[in-house]
């Protein structure tokens, strides 16, 4: 019997949810509420790769192998260390009967929930992807549950624009809805010049933001981000410097942040956060990186009046809302082609 979570998927630990899993089972028939897809491409996530690189010196042909590890011995992508996965798209093999999700054989998908609980084999040793880039070309399958989320890929995106997009689609849905409920809030976006920070930028700025400074560490990608128009102002700071980076926002914005959004892949951002948002103001964390233990007690340390919010990466509506902004908004797609073509 299928479980619409999951739970008969889970091979060890015994009764935990498949993301909590250490070891999913990925094979088997397609249960009656259960969809199986083609896979074409992974997305890892940011933090992900970041670490797996970094681990391996930028020495693709490791990265490949120990993805390649994770995945057999997981029955998922599923980084040990970050914790995190990532997403895919492919193509719809089988539905299950009482599948809900709405897709049909045939149909091109994208994955919008984690590859950390995503039944997954690879079937060609990722013999295509040369271990430097987070998207990774690849043949093999992977199950979706009843509760999963997956969206139809739009026919005008190239799918590696899609998918990059996709990846990331939960930060400017919940951005905008957080800045909606402030009246012409200043919104500061740390990473304002990666995925999920370009868009949320966009997002805040239509959600009826006052002014928003996008911080970046280096200076190429400020370039990048005055050239793409999509903040007020663009401030460089190491987000992992908690003095620097407030004075780098308050700076720009003449005060603290009433809406600080975090989408670096590195740890260490809490407190800098924190400290660049002023009371009454609201965090929301979207780095897979962040240590939730650091930003519950940075913020008692400082006495900060401020709201937490973990991006759990899913608002209704969140693809649709992504993709309007990547269609209508060229400096936010350039960033995102420019970012496919360099990986």
């Amino acid at each position: 019997m299928t479980s619409p979570v999951g739970l008969h998927r889970v091979l060890e630990p015994a009764g935990v949810l498949p993301q909590a899993a250490w070891r999913l089972d990925p094979g088997g028939p397609v249960g009656v509420d259960e969809v199986r897809i083609r896979v074409e491409r992974l997305n890892l996530d940011a933090a992900s790769f970041r670490q797996l690189s970094e681990k391996h010196g930028g020495d693709g042909s490791a990265v490949r192998a120990e993805v390649l590890d994770i995945i057999a011995n997981r029955g998922k992508m599923h980084n040990p260390v970050t914790g995190s996965g990532g997403m895919l798209i492919g193509v719809v093999d089988e539905v299950g009967p009482s599948s809900p999700l709405r897709v049909s054989p045939g149909d091109r998908v994208a994955t919008l929930v984690s590859l950390t609980l995503t039944p997954l084999v690879v079937t060609d040793g990722l013999a295509g992807w040369d271990g430097r880039g987070e998207q990774v070309p690849c043949t093999g399958y992977a199950v979706l549950f009843a509760r999963s989320v997956v969206a139809v890929l739009p026919d005008d995106l190239d799918p590696r624009l899609a998918l990059a997009v996709l990846d990331v689609c939960g930060a400017p849905a919940l951005t905008a809805r957080v800045v909606a409920g402030y009246p012409s809030p200043s919104v500061a976006v740390l990473g304002g010049a990666g995925k999920s920070g370009a868009l949320a930028l966009v997002a805040a700025r239509r959600a009826g933001a006052g002014r928003t400074v996008g911080v970046v560490p280096v200076s190429a990608e400020r370039d990048r981000l005055v050239a793409a128009g999509l903040a007020t102002e663009v401030a460089l700071a190491d987000a992992r410097d908690p003095v620097a980076l407030a004075a780098a926002v308050t700076g720009a914005l003449g005060g603290p942040a009433d809406v600080t959004v975090v989408c670096v892949d590195v740890p260490g951002c809490e407190h800098g956060a924190i400290l660049a948002t002023a009371d009454g103001g609201t965090v929301i964390f979207f780095s897979m990186a962040t240590s939730f233990a650091a930003a519950a007690l940075g913020a008692e340390g400082l006495a900060a009046d401020v709201t937490m919010l973990v991006g759990n990466g899913y608002v209704p509506g969140h693809a649709e809302l992504a993709v309007d902004l990547v269609r209508s908004d060229a400096g936010v797609r350039g960033l995102f082609e420019a970012r496919i073509a360099a990986d």
